[in-house]
């Protein structure tokens, strides 16, 4: 790793990622339930996952990325991006978080992830309403994961394009949050306002 890499990696973690993770855990906590069989597609280190793990015991993560880390937390495999290596009814949820903005077709992602869950799909995402918003997006997609080496294509919708795409899916909304305080201010004036949501879809109208 460059010494500018090392640079990045350190400013980002002090400033911004033990907050993410602290509060990523604490929404999650609330769409998950206390037992559950879940795959976290592009789990990275695996952390968020072996937090809610710790949370609730019952709930057990296998996690699927492309980039392979130095270790991971939670059992893992390796995948092409494109195609979710699990048969239908494998798990009970399928969890994304920030992942679906990184992928061309975010749509064939969440169709198979419906395929596989049995109870619900959970997406950590963002909302992208304006320039303004591409380009703040942008920034801290860049910031965050350009030291990893991970694609940055941008790919942010708006909230009537997320709409639609569940709904074309025959995904049902459940829960959605948007108060996630990922930001301390004054970051949040910038960095939060809307842009950030969780949510958990039903897989069935059950």
């Amino acid at each position: 790793m460059s010494s500018a890499n090392r640079v990045h990696r350190k400013v980002h973690n002090s400033l911004v990622f033990s907050r993410r993770v602290e509060k990523l855990t604490q929404a999650l906590n609330q769409l998950l339930p206390a037992s559950a069989t879940i795959l976290d597609v592009g789990c990275g280190n695996g952390l968020i996952s072996r937090n809610l793990q710790q949370l609730s015991p019952g709930r057990q993560f296998t996690g699927i990325d492309v980039v392979e880390r130095d270790s991971c937390m939670i059992p893992c495999r390796m995948y092409d991006g494109e195609t979710i290596p699990f048969e239908p009814g494998s798990f009970d949820y399928v969890l994304f978080v920030d992942v679906l903005h990184h992928t061309p077709d975010a749509e064939k992602l969440v169709a198979q992830a419906k395929r596989i869950a049995r109870r619900g799909v959970v997406i950590k995402d963002h909302y992208c309403e304006s320039r303004l918003d591409h380009h703040t997006l942008a920034l801290m997609d860049w910031f965050g994961n350009a030291q990893y080496g991970i694609a940055l294509p941008n790919n942010y919708k708006s909230t009537t394009e997320w709409r639609n795409l569940f709904g074309r899916l025959g995904l049902r909304e459940i829960r959605t949050i948007t108060d996630i305080g990922l930001y301390p201010f004054p970051f949040s004036a910038v960095f939060g306002r809307k842009l950030h949501f969780v949510s958990l879809h039903g897989v069935s109208s059950d």
